[in-house]
């Protein structure tokens, strides 16, 4: 698995996971989303992805777009 989808498919888990614990746990758990849809915007704009870093120290191969 490339270092871009292991970071899409965390992105992915992370936006189902706000998504459940808004839900049933509290809506205010619809901010955790809205955190995730805006690292997502400034990841696109700036290249710098703080899931990429980890991802990549652990030795996932760089893709094309990290």
């Amino acid at each position: 698995m490339t270092l871009d989808r292991a970071v899409l498919a965390f992105a992915g888990v992370m936006v189902l996971l706000s998504v459940v614990l808004t839900m049933f746990v509290h809506p205010m758990w619809v901010w955790f989303t809205v955190f995730i849809g805006a690292n997502m915007l400034q990841s696109a704009f700036t290249g710098f992805c703080p899931a990429a870093m980890i991802f990549k120290a652990i030795g996932f191969k760089p893709g094309n777009a990290f």
